[in-house]
């Protein structure tokens, strides 16, 4: 029997640090180290120095590797426990901001509770695949077309509430985030047929009809004015280009302007010149970009290709069909987060909001960002546990 002191003897620092780091999965962490280092590079770069939003990114970062770290101790198992009663909160807390949330900027996002002043929808982000996968996990080896149908119930639900926020750029990622669960659980390509039919004639009709659609006080109903106009600004950015268009062309031209091998770091005329809108939040790509031109765009894709080949990795070695559909659809989020925050920034998709994972100045995003990263981790090193 070893006496207390003799075991605190035994408990170096060096042994705390290794059993702290060892909880990580290391391809995982290297990757996102990788990417927050470019992160700051660029913030640096586009802030002209070490300024408040330097240390206050360095302060989210921290914050979101301890969330990655206290969800990469849970189980798969406590997951699956957790899947409900955080998905039902989250929807109680979404109904709290319809009927009693704080309005700012024009969108009702904001739900104070006294102590503290949440965002429900960022939850949403994770409880919706977490939900879902609880629930074909449950119903595995009986699926029928009416399981689909209660999971994209189960979906649309927080989906409308966002949307109504109106929140449109969190939806389409909480709506990806659900959708790659059905998805990974064998949802028929015959159902997926009619969805690309109907997009494709949408945008079809859309560009075709831009002109008479895109006209001053034309309603199209479910869209919001802003929406709408981000949607035909993208069409034809010229259209209004000091305004609504501003944001389009300039970090379009930043991008083009990168070359081949960039204008060099600290060079970038658009990002110091104040042309970037948003340079340090949903626009950082357009900054590096400018800095380190296209082979630089290479690198940062391969990154993130290396992420979703790590994430999508795990799901395939995870042990449950819960953790597998979990693991699938997170890492699937990576992906969406940044296509669309990349095709905004370069002009292929309408301005929605959405940050640059892991480098975009913010804290709320990084957070979620962060827990996802931490559960992935979380069911690779369970896997490691009981396979050992």
């Amino acid at each position: 029997m070893i006496d207390g002191p003799g075991l605190f003897n035994r408990l170096t620092w060096r042994t705390v640090l290794l059993r702290t780091v060892a909880v990580f999965d290391a391809p995982m962490l290297l990757i996102l180290m990788a990417l927050a280092g470019i992160g700051l590079m660029s913030m640096y770069s586009a802030g002209g120095g070490f300024d408040g939003r330097f240390a206050d990114q360095l302060r989210n970062y921290g914050i979101a590797l301890l969330a990655m770290w206290l969800l990469a101790q849970l189980s798969p198992q406590t997951l699956m426990r957790l899947a409900v009663p955080v998905y039902l909160v989250g929807l109680v807390l979404l109904f709290g901001v319809e009927f009693a949330g704080e309005t700012s900027k024009g969108a009702t996002r904001w739900l104070n509770l006294g102590f503290t002043r949440i965002q429900p929808s960022e939850v949403m982000k994770i409880a919706v695949p977490m939900m879902l996968a609880w629930y074909f996990h449950k119903h595995q080896g009986t699926l029928r077309v009416r399981d689909f149908i209660v999971a994209a119930v189960l979906m649309l639900t927080p989906f409308s509430l966002i949307v109504l926020q109106p929140d449109l750029g969190t939806a389409l990622l909480v709506f990806g985030a659900g959708f790659f669960v059905l998805f990974f659980a064998g949802l028929s390509f015959r159902l997926l047929v009619p969805i690309t039919l109907v997009s494709v004639i949408g945008l079809g009709t859309l560009v075709t009809l831009e002109d008479t659609l895109c006209e001053d006080g034309l309603d199209w109903v479910v869209l919001h004015d802003y929406q709408k106009h981000r949607v035909c600004t993208l069409l034809n950015p010229a259209s209004d280009p000091l305004g609504k268009g501003f944001h389009t062309i300039q970090s379009a031209i930043a991008v083009g302007s990168g070359g081949m091998l960039g204008k060099g770091y600290m060079q970038g005329t658009q990002t110091h010149l104040d042309f970037i809108p948003e340079r340090t939040t949903d626009f950082i790509f357009a900054v590096f970009a400018e800095e380190f031109g296209f082979v630089g765009n290479l690198l940062l894709l391969f990154l993130y290709l290396l992420l979703l080949i790590r994430g999508l990795t795990i799901a395939a070695n995870a042990p449950s069909v819960f953790s597998r559909l979990l693991a699938g659809a997170l890492t699937m989020v990576f992906f969406v987060y940044a296509f669309v925050n990349m095709g905004m920034v370069s002009g292929i998709l309408p301005v929605v909001g959405v940050p640059l994972p892991f480098m975009s100045y913010g804290g709320t995003a990084l957070l979620t960002l962060g827990c996802a990263a931490g559960i992935l981790m979380g069911i690779q090193r369970h896997r490691a546990l009981v396979q050992s």
